[in-house]
């Protein structure tokens, strides 16, 4: 309200949605009373009944569901405060993790375990992160429904569950090494969500492509080689395997299928972006396309990045 708000505003952002549908009783009653997407038969019903093209009362509902989306400048708050906690959290995991031994040698994870000591930088760390994923997990029923809903309620809950899991077991050496390592890029996608609300294509363009590259080296090289290998071989050498153990590495490894997901639905916006000379409409954006018609005589540059209002664009892991 009083930062993201007025810088949106000096960058020329207009607190106004997309087109709004003209105003039509019986097609609104249908909407609110029966359904969002009326199928065929119900069209060619109602074109009959109002004498209107198939084609048209289907841009009317299109026009009808966008208009509920939130605008450019809701997003454009929600992505900046986004910006603001990932960048933070991950500079003070950075500077925290720095004078760690297990940051260095992860077999330090393990020493001594299950006895070792939580002091209050760690505590904290682990409470602001389970604070954040818990509101992730709550919007989430209330935000716009995205195709990849089912894959972002299993990342939560994995979150969540390791989160917990890994301080109730005091797993938090390997767990701060997690939560650092995730926190990597996803400030760099809130950046490039913000360059693009702001209609600077280049610099949206730089940033996706930096997260893209952050993301799949962190997430496919580091996360599997790094601390899977410490807590699948390393954690069974020094301790031996307990009942939490299966658990715990299971929840890890279905984080990792969950990044390979993203990391190729990253890669095949790279790729469309490198053919068509800048990054493509997501697959998972909340605002419909308009027919064939409109699409040719309007000068369409949505990016990649048009999101729902709680920014959840979510490759955030």
């Amino acid at each position: 309200r009083f930062i993201a708000k007025p810088c949106a505003i000096n960058l020329g952002i207009q607190d106004s949605g997309p087109h709004r549908a003209q105003p039509n009783a019986i097609l609104e009653k249908v909407f609110t009373s029966i359904t969002k997407s009326p199928d065929g038969k119900r069209l060619e019903g109602l074109s009959k009944q109002l004498d209107w093209d198939v084609r048209k009362i289907q841009r009317w509902f299109r026009h009808r569901r966008n208009q509920d989306k939130p605008t450019t400048l809701t997003k454009f708050c929600e992505s900046m405060w986004r910006f603001t906690f990932y960048l933070s959290i991950f500079l003070y995991g950075i500077k925290f993790l720095w004078s760690a031994p297990w940051f260095w040698d992860t077999r330090q994870c393990w020493y001594n375990y299950p006895f070792q000591p939580l002091t209050s930088r760690l505590y904290y760390y682990y409470i602001l992160e389970l604070a954040f994923y818990w509101s992730l997990m709550f919007s989430q029923f209330t935000d716009i429904k995205r195709k990849d809903f089912l894959i972002m309620f299993l990342h939560h809950l994995a979150t969540i569950g390791l989160i917990t899991f890994s301080y109730m077991n005091n797993m938090v050496r390997v767990g701060t090494l997690v939560l650092c390592l995730h926190d990597a890029s996803d400030f760099l996608l809130e950046a490039a969500k913000l360059a693009n609300y702001a209609k600077y294509q280049r610099l949206c363009d730089a940033f996706f492509m930096l997260f893209g590259i952050v993301f799949i080296v962190t997430r496919l090289g580091i996360f599997p080689f790094w601390i899977l290998n410490t807590t699948l071989f390393e954690s069974w050498e020094l301790i031996g395997p307990y009942p939490s153990w299966w658990l715990f590495n299971g929840l890890l490894i279905t984080l990792q299928i969950l990044h390979i997901i993203w990391s190729y639905l990253i890669i095949r916006i790279a790729y469309k972006a490198l053919v068509r000379g800048k990054v493509s409409k997501d697959d998972r954006s909340d605002v419909e396309s308009s027919s064939e018609e409109e699409d040719a005589t309007s000068n369409s540059t949505k990016g990649v990045f048009s999101t729902s209002s709680n920014g959840s664009n979510r490759v955030n892991g």
